[in-house]
């Protein structure tokens, strides 16, 4: 799964270096993000329109921590699955800030 992560982190990262008018409003935010698959932990940081730190364990108190599986990660990142129906279905769970994961979702 630490590939399938680090591709969409690079999708990330094409779409602020070709996208200012995205990096513009993505620039001040600052939030670090937890990724708990039951068997499998990561954790990154993002600021200034970066993706930082990507590492596979969780950090102390993240602003946003999504768990779920890493078959359902997989169908998120895909796209074969929609984020809302993962959340209504407990496919997903997310502790966080609404404001916080609004912002993320809207990154990526």
């Amino acid at each position: 799964m630490e590939l399938e992560i680090q591709r969409m982190i690079d999708k990330f990262r094409r779409r602020m270096s070709k996208d200012p008018e995205t990096r513009a409003k993505v620039e001040p935010i600052t939030k670090t993000l937890n990724i708990d698959l039951g068997d499998e932990f990561y954790s990154m940081k993002i600021e200034h329109a970066e993706i930082t730190e990507f590492r596979p364990e969780l950090i102390d108190d993240p602003d946003v921590t999504l768990m779920t599986t890493r078959e359902y990660l997989q169908e998120l990142i895909d796209g074969t699955l929609r984020p809302m129906k993962a959340y209504v279905t407990k496919k997903i769970r997310i502790k966080g800030k609404i404001e916080d994961i609004m912002h993320l979702k809207a990154l990526f």
